[in-house]
């Protein structure tokens, strides 16, 4: 059920940021906002999965906790810059 609500989602995404591509004139804030709010949603759970997972397995085992955190703030800082990108895109 999970899964199938995460593809809704996704759907739903893709098409409210198709919305302006297809529109003729520049009234098409609102579905621009609501783009940019579910990327930057979808962003900050991102960022926060990453952290959780690695905090995680830097308990398991704590020997390779400098590798994790290294592919944790990689990884982070390329999700982040997605959110920003969605943020400042908006017109």
């Amino acid at each position: 059920m999970f899964k199938a609500a995460r593809m809704l989602m996704m759907v739903f995404g893709v098409m409210i940021m198709a919305t302006p591509a297809m529109a003729q004139d520049g009234a098409a804030l609102v579905p621009n906002l609501v783009g940019a709010g579910l990327i930057v949603l979808g962003a900050g759970i991102g960022i926060g999965r990453i952290g959780g997972s690695a905090v995680e397995s830097m308990a398991r085992q704590p020997e390779l906790a400098g590798k994790i955190q290294t592919a944790m703030i990689i990884s982070a800082a390329l999700i982040e810059g997605l959110g920003f990108a969605a943020l400042f895109g908006v017109q």
